[in-house]
């Protein structure tokens, strides 16, 4: 099955909103309105299945990045359709906002996360998360989880020598970069896969 990796469109944002707030009604990830995905379109990255039948999702992962200072980013709503966790989906889409961030001139990106082993295996590391800028915080007084809070964060150093975005995955000739399930190899990255844990998000 072929997968592409592209900047949203203004057909995905229902789709978006649906994918991110099937997630957010578990309480992994804060929902998102039409408003603000229609605000931050060019944000967002979108995993699309061009030869998807009827019936079958027309997007299978999401993401965006939201801007905290001139220097820092955010990685937000990164959400995975339930029919492709643990096909590696998920590390890609990271690996290509982190490379989006890159391209627009930011020195660090940050990430709140229940999953920290998958972004560390991506290349970030662990931080205090009340060393992030406020701004990350301004969204988490609308999580229902804000008063007993358990994600992690973690940054990735943007101008340090080991970037996971100078992995060949994360290199696309273009957005419209197709990808092959068959040609996709688990992901070697700069820091090694820990324990024998399965990628996942």
């Amino acid at each position: 099955m072929p997968i592409i990796i592209q900047p949203a469109a203004e057909a995905h944002v229902l789709l978006i909103i649906d994918m991110v707030n099937t997630f957010a009604a578990e309480n992994v990830m804060l929902p998102r309105t039409e408003e603000s995905v229609r605000q931050t379109l060019a944000d967002w990255l979108v995993a699309v299945d061009p030869d998807a039948a009827p019936g079958e999702p027309r997007i299978l992962a999401c993401g965006a990045l939201v801007p905290l200072t001139d220097a820092l980013i955010e990685l937000r709503s990164l959400a995975v359709h339930s029919s492709q966790q643990g096909k590696g989906l998920g590390g890609h889409m990271v690996l290509h906002l982190v490379q989006m961030a890159r391209q627009r001139g930011y020195q660090q990106i940050c990430a709140l996360t229940l999953r920290e082993n998958f972004f560390v295996r991506l290349g970030f590391t662990l931080v205090d998360r009340w060393s992030i800028s406020p701004k990350v915080w301004q969204a988490c007084i609308y999580c229902p989880k804000f008063h007993r809070c358990d994600e992690v964060a973690v940054m990735m150093n943007l101008t340090s020598a080991l970037q996971a975005a100078d992995h060949p995955l994360a290199r696309p000739a273009g957005w419209n970069n197709l990808l092959k399930w068959s040609e996709w190899q688990p992901l070697k990255l700069a820091y090694k896969q820990k324990q024998g844990e399965p990628d996942r998000i």
